[in-house]
């Protein structure tokens, strides 16, 4: 029993609410094509302001089960649903295909090399915005002796800045902003 069927359950035992009846694989549109409006409405348990809690009669819905009508909405729902599924199951194998083919080229840095690089490219970022921030007064960090936390975030942004093809990123972006406006391209 979900949370509305156990508010009801002393009262109005010979009602399930919509929520039960989704637990029972019906989707919204068949309630409403196969049982219409509800047998009894009662107030919300959860939000005393929210829409009434639409329940209906077990006996009905039983019967509905029983019916041809239901077996075929059923079904129809089972096929959309897996047809959805293997949808999404294509789309994330087209994606994990074309991530698959994409070259990605690490270079290999020697960790030394790598925190001068980062200490370097932490500093004239440092710089910069010193003359973008007036208020902001560069302070160096030094190559040795910096703490270790700071100089693994610093890799980390040296690498994803310089690193980084900005070039096809900008197509991509450019191809999503396009597509978005005027819709995917024909064929």
């Amino acid at each position: 029993m979900d949370g509305c069927d156990k508010e009801y359950a002393g009262q109005d035992r010979g009602y399930v609410s919509v929520a039960r009846l989704r637990a029972r694989g019906w989707t919204v549109g068949m309630v409403r094509q196969l049982l219409g409006a509800p047998d009894l409405l009662r107030t919300n348990p959860y939000f005393r302001t929210g829409p009434q809690t639409r329940l209906y009669a077990v006996k009905r819905v039983e019967a509905a089960e029983r019916s041809e009508e239901f077996r075929a909405a059923s079904a129809a729902t089972a096929r959309r649903s897996h047809a959805a599924r293997a949808a999404a199951q294509h789309r994330r194998r087209e994606v994990l295909a074309r991530v698959a083919a994409e070259p990605i080229d690490v270079p290999r840095i020697a960790p030394h090399r790598l925190a001068r690089l980062a200490v370097e490219h932490r500093n004239r970022r440092d710089e910069e915005r010193a003359h973008e921030h007036r208020a902001h007064t560069p302070d160096p960090a030094p190559t040795d002796g910096a703490d270790p936390a700071a100089l693994a975030r610093w890799k980390v942004n040296y690498l994803r800045h310089r690193l980084t093809r900005y070039d096809d990123l900008a197509h991509e972006c450019e191809r999503q902003l396009l597509e978005r406006e005027y819709g995917p391209p024909p064929g």
